[in-house]
């Protein structure tokens, strides 16, 4: 549920800041006549984004068990790559969100209304259909009934309301760090989706070697105890998993980590700017 939690709260986030942003930019220019538009955006992606889940959820309960587990697993890779691409752009974007942010809803605004409802919509689809993709992924993969969905709307509830404190000016967040840190433990999560992708794939005869397992400890993680269920439901753990899933698992999450905490190449040094004219002196 942590793992979900997590996804719904960092994604949420995301979402909701870009909005926050976009609705500030708007009031503090005198554009609130343009408020409107920003909000049908916004609505249309969401509702884009749930019928995006509600197709993944039922457009496949009617496949034969292999063509599910081929499509699920497919899904799995590709929403792992989504979410790694999109917690390094976050990486190297949260310092300069709000003035990319700007200039996108500058040119927007001076193209017209039908502009605007784009850009909104472009901001926060974006943002859903990966959240849509990857949090059906990880529900499935921790497949502990409704408490990994509980788990998302708990986060996306958070997000809104810290959204909300954000805009009202209650609370400062640092966005680099916390996207860095949520980043961070996003890329486990991640891991385990794609090891449990891989999984669907060798049990529709994608992939080989379904039966040779790395090690069991299913004896001493029993899936339905407290431990084994909160293992599963953080990290997608599997306690009898192949030898194709551990390596997949290790390939992923050594270097992707790796690449994720170092330090970002420094820019190129500014310009030197023209000195201060010197201040006027009180003769007084």
């Amino acid at each position: 549920m942590f793992s979900n939690y997590l996804i719904g709260l960092r994604e949420g986030l995301e979402a909701s800041l870009v909005v926050c942003i976009l609705v500030a930019y708007l009031v503090k220019t005198g554009h609130k006549d343009k408020l409107a538009p920003l909000w049908a955006g916004v609505g249309l992606a969401a509702a884009v984004s749930l019928g995006f889940g509600a197709a993944l959820e039922f457009g496949t309960q009617e496949l034969t068990f292999q063509a599910q587990e081929a499509i699920g697993g497919s899904l799995s890779i590709i929403a792992v790559g989504l979410v790694t691409w999109m917690v390094f752009w976050m990486k190297r974007t949260a310092r300069h969100l709000k003035s990319e942010l700007h200039g996108k809803l500058d040119a927007a605004l001076a193209m017209g209304t039908g502009a605007l409802v784009f850009t909104a919509f472009l901001a926060v689809g974006r943002e859903g259909l990966e959240t849509s993709l990857f949090v059906w992924r990880s529900v499935k993969a921790a497949g502990d009934g409704a408490a990994p969905l509980v788990g998302v709307l708990l986060g996306i509830a958070s997000a809104i309301a810290l959204g909300w404190l954000f805009y009202r000016g209650a609370l400062k967040i640092n966005l680099a760090k916390f996207f860095k840190w949520t980043g961070g433990m996003l890329v486990v999560v991640a891991a385990g989706v794609l090891a449990y992708g891989v999984h669907d794939l060798q049990e529709a005869d994608f992939l080989p070697g379904l039966a040779n397992k790395a090690f069991d400890v299913s004896e001493s993680v029993p899936p339905d105890s407290w431990y084994g269920t909160l293992l599963k439901g953080t990290f997608n753990f599997q306690p009898d998993p192949t030898w194709l899933q551990v390596v997949v698992w290790v390939l992923y999450l050594v270097p992707t980590l790796f690449l994720f905490f170092a330090p970002q190449r420094a820019g190129r040094p500014a310009a030197p700017s023209a000195p201060a004219a010197p201040a006027a002196t009180d003769r007084s």
